[in-house]
């Protein structure tokens, strides 16, 4: 299993924070956004995963995650998308590196708070996809399923009159056969090639099924959310329920940084009084 996390995009829904840094590195309590993502497929197991990025903003995630993971034995690895083209572009962008294997994609602004260790780790084949029981499902993709077999019935984009109130939250495994299916989709009428679509191909062919979410979820791509999610972290202790590997990893970056910014204010300290 392979994952992916998709970090590109505007962010125009968070500007002006997003003038200056891309919406997946902002603060969420006391951590970039992508570190939340980022747990959530190293929970559950994913040794192998590449984040999709904006052009302008590689740089920053190089810097911040380069090799940030390696002495855990977790490989990341940076893809960046030129332009955004609809979800389903990440499986087309990542197909070599998906190298024919399954793989788990999760949205870089979406914070789920479930263990999804099991639901990845028994996947086989076709499409998994999950629901969030949500009080505005019309904001969503809505899935109406058979709650007997956790069969999907129906998808909706965003629907006026929703079938059910139960939201899809951006996380999705397929098999290998996801890279061909998508480079087949047409473009929406917003120039793009949806998620949803995707999730009707492996419909049709009556192979998608769903899981139920049971803990929060946050797409935190507005200011009222990020200031949500961010309280909600601190309030429920959210930020120490991460993978070891991370924090360990976390720790040893803190630490690197203040021995790198200690060493530098002594060389300007020297500077000055040599001049």
């Amino acid at each position: 299993m392979k994952g992916i996390i998709l970090a590109g995009g505007t962010g125009t829904r968070l500007l002006p924070l997003t003038a200056v840094l891309t919406k997946q590195l902002l603060p969420v309590y006391d951590r970039p956004m992508i570190f939340y993502p980022l747990n959530t497929l190293v929970k559950a197991g994913i040794k192998d995963i590449l984040i999709i990025v904006a052009p302008e903003y590689s740089g920053s995630y190089l810097n911040l995650l380069g090799s940030l993971l390696r002495p855990f034995g977790i490989g990341l690895s940076f893809m960046v998308q030129k332009e955004p083209r609809g979800l389903a572009d990440a499986f087309i962008l990542g197909e070599d590196f998906m190298d024919d294997e399954a793989v788990t994609m999760i949205l870089g602004d979406n914070i789920l708070e479930d263990d999804f260790s099991e639901a990845i780790q028994t996947f086989e084949k076709g499409g998994r996809i999950f629901a969030k029981q949500v009080t505005d499902p019309e904001r969503f993709g809505v899935v109406e399923f058979d709650s007997q077999n956790n069969k999907v019935i129906s998808i909706e984009e965003k629907p006026t009159v929703p079938k059910s109130d139960f939201a899809i939250p951006g996380l999705y495994i397929f098999d290998n056969r996801v890279c061909k299916i998508a480079k087949q989709l047409k473009p929406s009428e917003r120039g793009e090639i949806e998620i949803v679509d995707l999730f009707k191909a492996y419909l049709a062919s009556d192979e998608l099924d769903v899981r139920i979410m049971q803990g929060a979820f946050f797409d935190a791509g507005t200011i009222d959310a990020l200031l949500e999610v961010s309280n909600y972290v601190k309030n429920n202790n959210f930020n120490t329920k991460f993978h070891p590997d991370i924090e360990k990893a976390l720790e040893a970056y803190k630490t690197e940084y203040k021995r790198i910014a200690s060493i530098q204010a002594k060389s300007k300290r020297s500077i000055d009084l040599m001049s």
